[in-house]
């Protein structure tokens, strides 16, 4: 295997480690449970065997989640687009990843020759159909491992871009395009 090709997957187990982790702190017993294991844990020290088997169940849920992330990761549908610079970022360029969740579309985007940007000013990630509608899906300062979530289609918004914008109460794009590109059409 290429290396790239096992840094991809490291990153891919990477994240659905981090879930797992987020998904065990954020199980909670029923209202009913958590009264007696209380009640239990006010009670002598011999009859304390509740909680334990709680945060086994919460454990064994968590394992259960990570079961089926790690066995619907391969069956997923994915999306890559290429990025290039525009005339105003000649030098930049990246990648996005589309991945579909039963939320929308998470997107992961990439990018180097971008620099970061504070003060009122940031990136905002878009995308548009073929009528040239613009869907926003998310803004950041540095384009460095950025998490960007869409809840519509890449089959239907295939063109990516990435723009400079100001916080200026102006919800739309400035047009000042910094990264470019279309996914590819799916086979």
């Amino acid at each position: 295997m290429r290396r790239r090709e096992l840094e991809k997957r490291l990153a891919e187990q990477q994240r659905a480690v981090a879930l797992i982790r987020s998904a065990g702190a954020g199980v909670e017993a029923p209202g009913p449970l958590r009264a007696r294991v209380e009640a239990q844990q006010r009670a002598p020290r011999r009859t304390r065997r509740l909680p334990v088997l709680a945060g086994a169940s919460a454990a064994a849920a968590a394992a259960a989640l990570g079961l089926v992330v790690f066995g619907l990761g391969s069956s997923q549908e994915h999306y890559r687009a290429a990025l290039a610079g525009t005339a105003l970022a000649p030098g930049a360029a990246g990648g996005a990843t589309f991945t579909r969740t039963a939320s929308g579309w998470r997107i992961e985007l990439d990018a180097t020759g971008l620099p970061r940007l504070a003060d009122g000013r940031y990136y905002e990630a878009w995308l548009r159909d073929r009528a040239g509608r613009l869907v926003p899906v998310g803004t950041f300062n540095e384009a460095r491992k950025v998490t960007l979530w869409a809840g519509v289609s890449p089959e239907a918004f295939r063109a990516v871009t990435v723009t400079r914008e100001r916080a200026d109460g102006d919800q739309s794009s400035s047009g000042e395009k910094v990264l470019s590109g279309t996914l590819p059409a799916s086979s």
